[in-house]
């Protein structure tokens, strides 16, 4: 087993949902743990067994196919998103009570141990641009961020009667250098006038793969963290950056009413809120450091690539 300051750790780990970022830190936690995740299809078992991951067929959709998961693994990583309709999230508390299952056999009633949870920041909702620490109330605006909210508290109920040490990680917008919005800034969609703008926050899919895999051994338990670069942007300038470093024309601005009036509904409720997140607690806590600071770092290097 690994050891950790005295502490042996467990070897076998359940990615539930194992996309981008968590794919990216396979390399990493396939050194330390025998690592499974779920699977829905063929063609995902072959996915990840192409990356070095024991497949287990299981589609949180369909509770039969999640018998096997309660006491498979001593740690586990929920990536999987809820449904896109709703204001619950019945796929959290299908995989919770399927988890819990190992209470009724003795024999693994202690084996899961820590359990890491990927949300968002959208709980939130409009805080008009302020700071936003750990400890500010969720006011979710959106039926999204409300099933996102409900996630949260499925699991943290979880934890407690499981005595499962959860660390639930808060995330905005995801970036890297293929993951960039740059079919948007090709369309031309407006942007608001920056007076009048929203603040966005990002985090580099490396430097969440990164903060996951240190909150399994960091992460203290039932404790919220956000996992976001150090420099919160208006999202115009945001776009604006995407289009110089690609040498594309800059979205056009225009006020907020005439933006709601062109732009689809999903994009007006992420333009109407606006926050700025602190790190601190996940540097501080799971002592993350960020190689990339801001989004600038990827967007410079593409830039120099292509120069």
């Amino acid at each position: 087993m690994q050891k950790v300051s005295g502490f042996q750790w467990p070897r076998r780990l359940l990615i539930v949902g194992c996309g981008d970022v968590l794919s990216r830190a396979l390399p990493w936690l396939s050194r330390r743990f025998r690592v499974l995740a779920t699977a829905r299809s063929p063609e995902s078992a072959a996915r990840l067994r192409a990356l070095g991951v024991v497949p287990v067929c299981a589609d949180l959709d369909h509770p039969t196919t999640l018998r096997r998961l309660g006491g498979l693994a001593d740690l586990v990583i929920h990536g999987a998103p809820p449904p896109a309709s709703g204001q619950r999230d019945p796929r959290s508390r299908r995989l919770v009570a399927a988890l819990a299952h190992r209470a009724k056999r003795p024999s693994l009633a202690q084996r899961l141990r820590r359990a890491v949870y990927l949300g968002t920041s959208g709980i939130y909702g409009d805080c008009a641009g302020a700071w936003v620490a750990e400890t500010r109330p969720p006011q979710p605006a959106s039926d999204r961020a409300r099933r996102r909210l409900d996630a949260e508290r499925t699991l943290r109920a979880w934890a407690r009667r499981q005595r499962v040490g959860l660390a639930l990680l808060r995330v905005p917008g995801i970036y890297a250098a293929k993951r960039l919005p740059l079919a948007r800034v090709e369309r031309g969609d407006v942007c608001i006038e920056r007076d009048d703008d929203s603040y966005s926050n990002h985090i580099h899919a490396d430097d969440l793969a990164r903060a996951v895999c240190a909150a399994l051994f960091r992460g203290r338990p039932l404790r919220s963290y956000h996992i976001n670069d150090d420099l919160p942007l208006k999202m115009g300038d945001w776009f604006d950056l995407v289009a110089d470093a690609h040498a594309l024309p800059r979205p056009p601005r225009v006020g907020r009413a005439e933006a709601r009036a062109r732009l689809t509904p999903a994009m007006v409720s992420y333009l109407d809120e606006s926050r700025r997140l602190d790190n601190r607690r996940a540097k501080r806590e799971l002592r993350l450091r960020l190689a990339y600071p801001s989004a600038l770092s990827l967007l410079a290097q593409h830039a120099k690539s292509t120069g």
